[in-house]
């Protein structure tokens, strides 16, 4: 047999046991045979940014792309959420949250998950990849997005958070985070009675999630993020066509504002968050990035407009 069909082989195996393994966890999480720990590591707050003893002007809920593996890592090493902190000290940011694993189970307190870290690294990836597939997919979503909204909810509550204080969540999202974002909307406000916002960055997710509870939608994008931009085009319910999904029924309410980034990527050394790509203003794109953010978190606890708006959303098709 040669290299070729071996090498399909073992993927495909590989694939089946991850969309097995990603389904378990649901499902398990459902029938109730596992609890969901919200416990942190010993040494890591709720949250940081503004005194826990007064109430912020909103809490920032900091929800990562497939990296995520742990409390801890990010894609950028934590440098989005630190600059957050730094340049609006008025938040709390949280950035603990698991957003691929419904027990709330970080993958490298797994021990066959911490060997595979050290053999074939790529796995880590994958199972994410096909965390947000399931997410997606029309018969596990509603378990899903229940699962991850109570995480959220539960993380929210130990950073102190008090349900009807009418003080904004704010879901920031990158890439798959948006998969998430959208589908914890509803439990959270069932669970908090909470105004939500929504920021995606380079925003992954199939349309499908119900936004009514939503105050509002922020897109940030540019035209340099090839994946994304697929994301438009494999999910039909980000097509315009199906006028009666989730987005575009969030946009016809005048909920989704696009904000362009250009000509930031998706990943790499020009990513949305890179520190060392430089725009002809003098700011790298993670400051371009961050500036955004606070300003669109402040604009709409100000109740002004949204700042750098380059025009409503058009689904693709």
């Amino acid at each position: 047999m040669s290299w070729l069909p071996l090498t399909l082989l073992v993927l495909g195996a590989v694939l089946l046991a991850e969309a097995l393994l990603a389904r378990y966890e649901v499902m398990v999480y459902t029938a109730g045979w596992r609890t969901p720990t919200g416990e942190l590591p010993q040494d890591m707050p709720y949250a940081r940014g503004a005194d826990p003893d007064r109430p912020p002007d909103a809490y920032v809920v900091y929800l990562d792309g497939i990296g995520k593996r742990q409390p801890r890592d990010t894609r950028d090493g934590g440098q989005l959420v630190k600059a957050l902190i730094a340049g609006a000290p008025e938040l709390r940011v949280l950035g603990q949250v698991q957003p691929y694993s419904p027990l709330a189970a970080p993958l490298l307190n797994r021990p066959v998950w911490a060997w595979l870290r050290h053999h074939i690294g790529l796995l880590l990836f994958l199972h994410n990849v096909m965390q947000i597939f399931v997410a997606a997919d029309h018969r596990y979503r509603p378990l899903y997005n229940r699962a991850v909204g109570a995480q959220i909810a539960d993380q929210l509550r130990h950073a102190g958070y008090r349900p009807d204080s009418g003080i904004p969540v704010v879901l920031l999202s990158y890439s798959g985070g948006a998969q998430v974002a959208t589908g914890a909307v509803e439990e959270l406000h069932t669970r908090l009675r909470a105004p939500l916002l929504l920021i995606t960055i380079g925003g992954f997710h199939n349309g499908a999630n119900d936004l009514s509870r939503a105050e509002h939608l922020h897109q940030l994008t540019s035209a340099g993020d090839r994946i994304e931009r697929v994301g438009t085009w494999i999910f039909p319910q980000r097509w315009r066509l199906f006028h009666r999904s989730g987005w575009n029924r969030a946009h016809r309410a005048g909920k989704i504002t696009v904000h362009r980034l250009d000509p930031a990527t998706h990943l790499g050394r020009r990513s949305y968050i890179s520190p060392k790509a430089w725009l002809p203003d003098g700011r790298s794109h993670l400051d371009h990035t961050t500036d955004t953010v606070i300003a669109l978190i402040r604009a709409q606890r100000g109740g002004g407009p949204s700042p750098g708006v380059a025009g409503r959303d058009r689904p693709a098709l």
